[in-house]
């Protein structure tokens, strides 16, 4: 019975990871959504003369740039691990 508890509570916590690392994907998509955003607004801000201020239009560009960058990356990296996995033999 002791075994069947720590079976029990190891498939609990990995059920626990499981839904926060999707969480976190989620979130982490969700930010750089709104790092996109906030980019359009800014150039459509900057272009119709709201707002002048070159500096925050410049590290608000490269903020959603480098967002989808390492979105990309960390893409790239899972597709990677996966496809390792595919080619292995059981």
């Amino acid at each position: 019975t002791a075994s069947r508890e720590k079976l029990r509570a190891a498939a609990s916590a990995t059920e626990t990871q499981a839904r926060s690392f999707s969480e976190t994907v989620r979130q982490s998509l969700a930010s750089v959504n709104d790092l996109q955003q906030d980019k359009a607004k800014l150039i459509e801000e900057f272009a119709s003369g709201k707002n002048q201020n070159v500096h925050e239009l410049m590290i608000g560009l490269q903020k959603a740039s480098l967002a989808m960058e390492l979105t990309a990356a960390v893409r790239n990296k899972v597709m990677n691990a996966y496809q390792e996995v595919m080619r292995l033999q059981f």
